[in-house]
């Protein structure tokens, strides 16, 4: 997925409203009306959601005479998972080098420990 879908799809996702119609959405189809109805917006309000819904690909929409149908489009994610598994990939090789270096610290502080001498002071007079 080219970095300006991806963007566009973060982008979408981005606004609350976006992200209820498509959740509302993973239940199936709904017509705009019904989309727009928890809503407290107008309805060409409504629409510039759904317009950008469609245009990141995460939504489409078809027409039938004066109704206007929407359905997910769950494909448009797919590169969002590829980016969101890389960096995952990304941040596990970093954090697994860290506790390697940890441990490796940690090593080095018991030898150093076990290495000197305990020793114990004599306080005067206790003799």
């Amino acid at each position: 997925m080219a970095n300006q879908s991806l963007d566009q799809v973060f982008a979408a996702l981005a606004d609350p409203t976006r992200r209820a119609i498509v959740m509302r959405l993973c239940a199936g189809e709904a017509s705009v009306g019904e989309l727009a109805d928890p809503f407290d917006m107008a309805l060409p309000s409504f629409l510039k959601h759904i317009h950008v819904l469609e245009t990141s690909g995460l939504v489409q929409s078809e027409k039938s005479g004066r109704v206007r149908t929407c359905r997910l489009s769950p494909d448009a994610l797919l590169g969002a998972e590829d980016w969101f598994q890389q960096q995952r990939a990304i941040w596990e090789a970093r954090l697994d080098r860290f506790e390697a270096y940890v441990m490796k610290l940690k090593k080095e502080k018991e030898r150093a420990a076990v290495k000197r001498p305990s020793r114990t002071t004599k306080r005067k007079g206790s003799e």
